[in-house]
C-alpha cells in the first residue's frame, strides 16, 4: 500500500482520456485519484505500464485536465461491494449506488478481476436452467455453468428477451450488467425487474451511454466477481446477464486507439480474444458450491457474423442463440451442452421430440419454397405447411411463455394435429406413451386452436 500522502506530478502527456505520468511501484489495474489544478478530482485506472511510464484512463475524461495535475495512487485495483445488502440494488460502472438507496460504505469490498477458476474445482455440468422460453428450453437448453451469447442485430428485441429470461429463469440470483445503455433501456430493465417482483434477487451494474467509457470496461468484471462470491460463499445458482458485449469490445478499441496501439482486424486490438475469454471463462459449476452461468448479448454490425466480436465470441462460448425477426432461429442456434441434460435432467421423450420437430420444420421450409415458386404440392407438403405455421406461433415467438413439461406436451399435440403416428418415425414406445390423436372441430379450418 502506498503512502496516502504520496503524489506524482510528472505528467508526460494527456491524449483524450489517457493521462501518462512517471511513477514507480505501481500495479496494472490500480486505481488512482487525479487532482486537477483547480481542485477537481476524478478516479482513474492504470491500463498500461512501460518501465516508469504509467498510463491511466481518467473516469471523467481528459477534458480540462492540466499537466499540472497531481496523481495519487490508492495501492489497490478496482473493488466492488459484496454482501447480501447488494441484492435489489442498482450500481453504476464504478460500483456506486444510483438507486437512491443507502450507501454501503461499511460493507466488505472485494477486488474485481483476478485469475479464473482452478480447473480441479469445476465439475461437469448436469443441471438445466429453465427459462420458460420454448426455443431455449426445448431445442437449445441453457445448462448451469454455460456461457452462451445471443447473436442479434440492432432493432431486434434482444433486451426484452434478456429481461424475460431474468424474470422467468429458475436461478436463485440474477446479476445484470449493462454496457453503454441508453436511458430508455436502463429504465426498461430496472422497471421490469421491479414490476415483476424479482428485484429482490437481482443486482444491477449499469453503464449508460453518457457515462465514462472506462466504467464500461469494469461492468462485466464487477458483475462476474459478485456472481462468483455468491456462488462460492453462499452456494447460489447465479445467472449473469450481460448486454451488450460489442459495446464492451468497442470500449477496448477506443482506449487502444487513444494509446496508439497497433490495431488488428477492423480496428480492434489484437488481444480481443483474450479479453473476451477472460470474462466468459468465469462461468463455472463449482465442486461443493453453486454455479455461475453467463448469458450475454452480442450485436452484429451489419448482421455480419464474421465481425471480430461475434467471430471471436464463437470460439470461446458453448454455442449461440441467433435472434432474427423477433424469433430465435432453430437452425443457426446451438447449445453444445444440451446433451448433458436432455433425457437425463429432462423427460425421456425430450431428445426424440426435439429432433422430430426440427426435421418437420425443415421440411416445412422446403415446402414454403416450393409453394413460392408455384410448384405442385403433395398432401404431405400441406401437412408440413400447417406444421410450420403452428411451430412458429407456438414455439418460435419469443413472447410465448411455457414451462418445459407444458412445452413438450404442446409439441406432441402439434405433431398430432398435423401428422399420423406412422409418419413421425419415432420410437414406438414413445409414440404409445405420449401421442394422442387430435380430433379437429373443422378439418377445413386453417390452424387448430
Amino acid at each position: 500500500m502506498l503512502d496516502e500522502l504520496t503524489f506524482f506530478t510528472r505528467v508526460l502527456s494527456i491524449v483524450g482520456d489517457i493521462l501518462k505520468v512517471r511513477a514507480k511501484n505501481i500495479g496494472l489495474g490500480d486505481l488512482a485519484v487525479v487532482e486537477n489544478w483547480d481542485g477537481d478530482r476524478s478516479l482513474a485506472q492504470v491500463i498500461e505500464i512501460q518501465e516508469d511510464e504509467v498510463s491511466l484512463q481518467v473516469f471523467t475524461g481528459g477534458k480540462g485536465l492540466s499537466t499540472e495535475a497531481r496523481v495519487q495512487f490508492l495501492g489497490h485495483a478496482s473493488q466492488v461491494t459484496y454482501s447480501e445488502n447488494v441484492l435489489g440494488r442498482v450500481f453504476d460502472g464504478a460500483g456506486e449506488p444510483i438507486d437512491g438507496g443507502p450507501l454501503l460504505g461499511g460493507d466488505p469490498r472485494v477486488e474485481i478481476g483476478g485469475p479464473s477458476v482452478n480447473p480441479v474445482m469445476r465439475i461437469v455440468p448436469k443441471r438445466m436452467i429453465e427459462t420458460k422460453i420454448p426455443m431455449i428450453d426445448v431445442f437449445n437448453c441453457l445448462v448451469e455453468s454455460q456461457k452462451i451469447p445471443i447473436f442479434s442485430v440492432a432493432g431486434e428485441p434482444y433486451n426484452q428477451l434478456l429481461a424475460r429470461i431474468g424474470i422467468q429463469a429458475n436461478a436463485e440470483i440474477v446479476i445484470f450488467g449493462g454496457m453503454g445503455l441508453v436511458f430508455d433501456d436502463y429504465h426498461f430493465f430496472r422497471s421490469t425487474f421491479e414490476e415483476e417482483g424479482v428485484s429482490a434477487r437481482t443486482v444491477m451494474f449499469v453503464n449508460q451511454a453518457s457515462d465514462p467509457i472506462v466504467e464500461r470496461m469494469l461492468v462485466p468484471d464487477m458483475a462476474l466477481k459478485v456472481a462468483e462470491r455468491f456462488a462460492v460463499e453462499q452456494k447460489k445458482r447465479v445467472l449473469v446477464l450481460l448486454t451488450d458485449m460489442t459495446a464492451y469490445a468497442d470500449a477496448l478499441k477506443e482506449i487502444g486507439v487513444s494509446m496508439e496501439r497497433v490495431p488488428a482486424t477492423r480496428g480492434y486490438m489484437g488481444d480481443l480474444y483474450s479479453q473476451l475469454a477472460l470474462r466468459y471463462e468465469r462461468a463455472c459449476d463449482y465442486r461443493g458450491a453453486g454455479s455461475v452461468t453467463i448469458l450475454s448479448v452480442t450485436t452484429m454490425p451489419g448482421d455480419d457474423v464474421t465481425h471480430p466480436v461475434p467471430d471471436n465470441t464463437g470460439y470461446i462460448t458453448e454455442g449461440q442463440l441467433y435472434l432474427h425477426d423477433a424469433m430465435i432461429d432453430p437452425f443457426g442456434s446451438l447449445s453444445r451442452l444440451k446433451q448433458q441434460v436432455i433425457g437425463k435432467a429432462t423427460r425421456e421423450d425430450h431428445g426424440q421430440l426435439m429432433n422430430t420437430m426440427i426435421r418437420f420444420y425443415s421440411g416445412a421450409k422446403d415446402a414454403e419454397k416450393k409453394q413460392a415458386m408455384a410448384f405442385d404440392l403433395s398432401p404431405f407438403d400441406f401437412q408440413l405447411l400447417k406444421f410450420g405455421g403452428l411451430f412458429r406461433s407456438r414455439f418460435m415467438d419469443i413472447n410465448v411463455s411455457l414451462g418445459l413439461t407444458d412445452a413438450l406436451d404442446l409439441g406432441w399435440r402439434t405433431l398430432a394435429e398435423c401428422f399420423g403416428p406412422d409418419e413421425l418415425l419415432m420410437k414406438q414406445e414413445l409414440i404409445d406413451k405420449y401421442y394422442r390423436p387430435v380430433t379437429l372441430p373443422d378439418e377445413s379450418d386453417g390452424q387448430a386452436q
